[in-house]
């Protein structure tokens, strides 16, 4: 019997390539504008009223892409949509919050580093994805960049922060995971119209209830917060729910180092803050993570028909 030889990342067709290339390039926008959001948040929004931008960022997106849509759910996907919104915003955004205020601000966006590990383990709890060690490596040096990009010595540790920490790093693993599994046979702008406008939904009445309502609002509070809804919710969460359609949870998760990379960056370009050795060493480890990542999922997609990538179902 004559031996096929087996498929590898180098033999697939040139066309997939380029497709998939061209698919990871407009999922990576997506972290790489999410890591404006400090700057914009600190710079241009009301300080102290975390669940309210929160809910006007992702309720005014939904609805907008909902429009453009103009598609509803069937009665079935409801209770799946309210999970999904909780997951990538509602819960997702406070714990964020809540790890923000009450630790510096590298030790949070560390502990959310190790999202990643938790993506691979729950793809292959609950997509039966393969690990491969290359992947593991890769999120551990994605984690480690990240660490050098924005831990300092004096960074301190607060329980109920890094509780909150990796409760978001948790919920938001498990919102890519299940947002893969929970595909419907809708365009990516409708699903992603559908869960933002359920988590924003969903943080109305704690919006309402534990915080006083907004002051009068600046030229620079509206555009500060038209950026975060209209780009950083509606176009990023379109891209990102795309790319997980298209490229799976494993390959894109990694891909959400790049946003404290890009938080660094405009800070040194817009704040002039210096860049250390560390820091630098840090932005190496991250873009190598990246590339390690991608090429061990490619190898998935290369040597298990139908998996993600290469799934027709999964193009939306």
């Amino acid at each position: 019997m004559r031996r096929v030889p087996r498929a590898t990342p180098e033999s697939l067709p040139e066309t997939m390539t380029h497709t998939r290339t061209t698919d990871l390039l407009l999922t990576a926008l997506a972290p790489a504008i999410w890591g404006s959001t400090y700057l914009v948040t600190t710079n241009w929004l009301p300080q102290g009223y975390p669940l309210t931008v929160a809910m006007l960022r992702a309720l005014p997106a939904g609805i907008l892409l909902w429009l453009l849509g103009r598609q509803w759910p069937g009665r079935g996907w409801w209770p799946r949509l309210l999970v999904l919104g909780a997951l990538n915003f509602s819960f997702f955004w406070a714990m964020l919050f809540v790890s923000a205020y009450r630790l510096p601000g590298g030790v949070a966006a560390t502990l959310g580093a190790i999202q990643p590990l938790i993506v691979l383990g729950l793809s292959r709890v609950l997509l039966g994805s393969a690990i491969r060690v290359a992947a593991i490596v890769a999120a551990l040096a994605g984690l480690a960049g990240v660490a050098l990009l924005v831990l300092t010595p004096k960074a301190t540790l607060d329980a109920v922060g890094v509780v909150a920490g990796l409760a978001g790093a948790v919920s938001m693993a498990l919102g890519t995971v299940l947002t893969r599994r929970w595909q419907p046979p809708v365009p990516a702008l409708t699903f992603t119209a559908w869960q933002l406008t359920a988590g924003g939904l969903l943080l109305v009445p704690f919006a309402w209830w534990l915080e006083p309502p907004l002051p009068a609002l600046t030229l620079p509070n509206l555009l500060g917060m038209a950026w975060l809804s209209l780009i950083g919710a509606a176009l990023t969460y379109v891209l990102w729910f795309r790319g997980i359609a298209r490229l799976g949870p494993g390959a894109v998760a990694t891909l959400g180092f790049l946003s404290p990379l890009t938080a660094v960056l405009l800070g040194w370009i817009a704040l002039g803050q210096t860049l250390s050795t560390a820091q630098l060493a840090g932005m190496v480890l991250v873009l190598g993570g990246v590339w390690l990542s991608q090429r061990a999922q490619r190898s998935v997609a290369a040597h298990v028909p139908g998996s993600a990538g290469s799934s027709d179902r999964a193009r939306v």
